[in-house]
Protein backbone atom coordinates (compact mmCIF):
# COMPACT_ATOMS: atom_id res chain seq x y z
CA UNK A 1 0.00 0.00 0.00
CA UNK A 2 1.29 3.53 -0.93
CA UNK A 3 1.34 6.40 1.51
CA UNK A 4 -0.92 9.33 0.44
CA UNK A 5 0.83 12.46 0.31
CA UNK A 6 -0.86 15.44 2.42
CA UNK A 7 -2.60 17.77 0.24
CA UNK A 8 -4.65 20.84 1.27
CA UNK A 9 -6.58 23.74 -1.50
CA UNK A 10 -6.63 27.23 -1.01
CA UNK A 11 -8.07 29.46 -3.39
CA UNK A 12 -7.94 33.10 -4.42
CA UNK A 13 -9.68 35.17 -6.51
CA UNK A 14 -8.73 39.31 -8.39
CA UNK A 15 -11.62 40.60 -10.56
CA UNK A 16 -12.44 37.80 -12.96
CA UNK A 17 -9.61 35.15 -12.47
CA UNK A 18 -9.80 32.06 -9.86
CA UNK A 19 -7.13 30.50 -8.67
CA UNK A 20 -6.56 27.07 -6.35
CA UNK A 21 -3.66 25.98 -5.52
CA UNK A 22 -2.33 22.88 -4.19
CA UNK A 23 -0.03 22.14 -1.34
CA UNK A 24 1.90 18.86 -1.21
CA UNK A 25 5.08 18.15 1.51
CA UNK A 26 8.03 18.28 -1.19
CA UNK A 27 11.38 20.68 -1.94
CA UNK A 28 10.05 24.35 -3.68
CA UNK A 29 8.78 23.20 -6.79
CA UNK A 30 5.89 25.84 -7.87
CA UNK A 31 3.71 24.92 -11.30
CA UNK A 32 1.25 27.20 -12.09
CA UNK A 33 -0.99 24.76 -15.05
CA UNK A 34 1.72 22.62 -15.26
CA UNK A 35 4.39 25.29 -15.91
CA UNK A 36 7.50 26.50 -13.59
CA UNK A 37 7.04 29.12 -12.43
CA UNK A 38 10.34 30.51 -13.21
CA UNK A 39 9.27 30.08 -17.09
CA UNK A 40 6.29 32.15 -16.96
CA UNK A 41 5.94 35.05 -19.05
CA UNK A 42 5.71 38.33 -19.16
CA UNK A 43 7.94 38.88 -16.62
CA UNK A 44 5.73 41.35 -14.62
CA UNK A 45 3.03 38.41 -13.63
CA UNK A 46 5.98 35.94 -12.86
CA UNK A 47 7.02 39.16 -10.31
CA UNK A 48 3.74 38.87 -8.59
CA UNK A 49 3.80 35.86 -8.32
CA UNK A 50 6.87 34.88 -6.79
CA UNK A 51 6.31 37.78 -4.17
CA UNK A 52 4.59 35.85 -1.66
CA UNK A 53 7.39 32.91 -2.67
CA UNK A 54 10.17 35.19 -1.79
CA UNK A 55 8.63 36.67 1.59
CA UNK A 56 8.19 33.30 2.66
CA UNK A 57 11.91 32.31 2.62
CA UNK A 58 12.86 29.14 4.09
CA UNK A 59 9.07 28.29 4.22
CA UNK A 60 8.75 27.96 0.45
CA UNK A 61 11.71 24.69 0.44
CA UNK A 62 9.25 22.64 2.61
CA UNK A 63 5.90 22.13 -0.09
CA UNK A 64 5.68 21.55 -3.53
CA UNK A 65 2.72 23.94 -4.85
CA UNK A 66 0.55 23.02 -8.03
CA UNK A 67 -1.90 26.35 -8.77
CA UNK A 68 -4.96 26.11 -11.44
CA UNK A 69 -5.72 28.98 -12.82
CA UNK A 70 -8.40 30.29 -15.22
CA UNK A 71 -10.28 33.06 -16.34
CA UNK A 72 -9.45 36.94 -16.46
CA UNK A 73 -6.42 37.99 -18.15
CA UNK A 74 -2.74 37.82 -17.48
CA UNK A 75 -1.97 39.95 -14.15
CA UNK A 76 -5.38 39.15 -13.24
CA UNK A 77 -4.18 35.77 -13.47
CA UNK A 78 -0.91 36.24 -11.67
CA UNK A 79 -2.74 38.37 -8.59
CA UNK A 80 -5.55 35.58 -8.25
CA UNK A 81 -2.19 33.20 -7.99
CA UNK A 82 -0.37 34.95 -5.38
CA UNK A 83 -3.36 35.05 -2.94
CA UNK A 84 -4.07 31.89 -3.32
CA UNK A 85 0.05 30.92 -2.71
CA UNK A 86 0.02 33.34 -0.08
CA UNK A 87 -3.27 32.84 2.21
CA UNK A 88 -1.95 28.76 1.55
CA UNK A 89 1.89 29.59 3.31
CA UNK A 90 0.00 30.92 5.99
CA UNK A 91 -2.87 28.87 6.72
CA UNK A 92 -0.46 25.66 5.59
CA UNK A 93 2.57 26.70 7.91
CA UNK A 94 -0.09 28.08 10.73
CA UNK A 95 3.03 30.58 11.43
CA UNK A 96 1.98 34.04 12.28
CA UNK A 97 5.23 35.94 11.79
CA UNK A 98 4.48 34.69 8.08
CA UNK A 99 1.19 36.48 8.39
CA UNK A 100 2.34 39.55 9.46
CA UNK A 101 5.37 39.62 6.67
CA UNK A 102 2.85 39.29 4.17
CA UNK A 103 0.06 41.52 5.04
CA UNK A 104 3.25 43.88 6.07
CA UNK A 105 4.88 43.78 2.48
CA UNK A 106 0.86 44.00 0.88
CA UNK A 107 -2.25 43.48 2.64
CA UNK A 108 -4.24 42.50 -0.12
CA UNK A 109 -1.97 39.50 -0.29
CA UNK A 110 -4.16 37.73 2.12
CA UNK A 111 -7.33 39.58 2.50
CA UNK A 112 -8.05 39.30 -1.56
CA UNK A 113 -9.84 42.87 -3.40
CA UNK A 114 -13.13 42.73 -3.92
CA UNK A 115 -13.10 45.56 -6.90
CA UNK A 116 -14.71 44.66 -10.22
CA UNK A 117 -14.89 46.43 -13.85
CA UNK A 118 -18.57 48.49 -13.96
CA UNK A 119 -20.83 47.48 -16.32
CA UNK A 120 -21.21 49.96 -19.92
CA UNK A 121 -24.49 51.50 -19.80
CA UNK A 122 -26.68 53.41 -22.36
CA UNK A 123 -25.62 56.41 -24.05
CA UNK A 124 -21.89 56.62 -24.18
CA UNK A 125 -18.97 54.37 -24.89
CA UNK A 126 -18.43 53.43 -21.50
CA UNK A 127 -19.47 52.55 -18.10
CA UNK A 128 -19.56 56.41 -16.89
CA UNK A 129 -18.62 58.82 -19.86
CA UNK A 130 -21.68 60.09 -21.96
CA UNK A 131 -22.29 62.36 -25.36
CA UNK A 132 -21.44 65.85 -24.58
CA UNK A 133 -24.56 68.19 -24.85
CA UNK A 134 -24.24 71.35 -26.25
CA UNK A 135 -27.36 74.13 -25.72
CA UNK A 136 -25.91 77.20 -28.29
Amino acid sequence: MTAQKKTKLYSGSRKTARATAAFFPGNGKVRVNNVPVEMMTPWVARDRIMTPLQIAGDFRDKVDIDVRVQGGGVIGQAEATAIAVSKGLVEYFKSKDLRHRIAEFDKHLLSGDPRQTEPKKFGGPGSRRRKQKSYR
